[in-house]
Order: structure tokens, then C-alpha cells, then sequence
């Protein structure tokens, strides 16, 4: 599947309609990053459709479909915990778009920090995602997500 998020059009919204949409957006990345943050992996795994798509600039191939994200997630989770690291991500300068078919096009950026077992936290990355959000069973969930990292962009 590919999909194209450069220039995508913005259909014009109601103030407190796109208002809405957009705290439901803000909503839904804040909760998916804290489930990432406390390795609920499975819940983490739930934010995306059964056929995700995951680019991402660790990978050469992307990672395809929710079980394959929930393993992804969960090895590097044990390999923190292990090294006795924990990551932290924090979400902003998001870009909400509805799509005359529903669906939201969204890019935002995301700070990785760590907090290694000795120490204080140290900033690791800079990364910009890019996500198509649809509804499904009354719950946004990402069709398709590519993460670029700043430094490699």
C-alpha cells in the first residue's frame, strides 16, 4: 500500500468540528505514546489496523500488520529493560487534515529521550511521523505510518 501525504488537501471544516477532531487527534497520540512508554505492547498494537503498514529508518522493509508491530515493540522493550534504560517519547506540532473520506493525514514530531538506570534523561532523536488515521469499532487507529528521523532527512 502506498500512500501519499505531501500537499494533501484540507476540506474546509467547521471551527468546533475540526476543534474536535483535533483533541481527538492530540488524544489518541498522547495515549498511544504512553502505552509505547510502559511497554503495554498488545494495547500499543491495538492503536493500529490489523493491516498497518510501519515504515520506519531503523528498518530496510517495513513492518507489516499488528501482530508483526506487537513483536517489534515488545523485543525492543525487553532489550531497554535489560539494559535498564527507559525511553520516553513526547508528541507535538501536530498537523491534523480530515480527508472527504474520513480519514485523518496527520504529521507531527516526536522527541525520544532516555533515562539510563545511572542518570539523568539525554534526548536521543528527533523524529517526524506521518500517520492515516480511519475509524474502526468507534476508535481511530493508523492504517499507515512512516517515521523519518530530523538528522537523516
Amino acid at each position: 500500500m502506498t500512500v501519499e501525504l505531501v500537499d494533501t488537501a484540507e476540506p474546509a471544516l467547521p471551527g468546533q468540528e475540526f476543534a474536535a477532531l483535533y483533541a481527538q487527534a492530540q488524544h489518541f497520540y498522547a495515549h498511544q505514546m504512553r502505552l509505547l512508554d510502559t511497554h503495554d505492547t498488545e494495547r500499543w498494537a491495538e492503536t493500529f489496523a490489523e493491516d498497518a503498514v510501519l515504515h520506519l529508518p531503523s528498518r530496510p522493509a517495513p513492518v507489516r500488520a499488528r501482530t508483526a508491530l506487537a513483536g517489534y515493540v515488545r523485543a525492543g522493550a525487553a532489550r531497554r529493560l535489560r539494559a535498564g534504560n527507559r525511553l520516553d517519547h513526547w508528541v507535538g506540532i501536530l498537523d491534523v487534515r480530515p480527508q472527504a473520506d474520513g480519514s485523518l493525514h496527520t504529521r507531527c514530531s516526536a522527541l525520544v529521550h532516555i533515562t539510563p538506570g545511572q542518570g539523568g534523561p539525554k534526548a536521543l532523536h528527533v523524529y517526524a511521523m506521518q500517520d492515516v488515521l480511519v475509524r474502526s469499532g468507534g476508535r481511530w487507529r493508523i492504517t499507515h505510518r512512516r517515521v523519518t528521523r530530523d538528522d537523516l532527512a
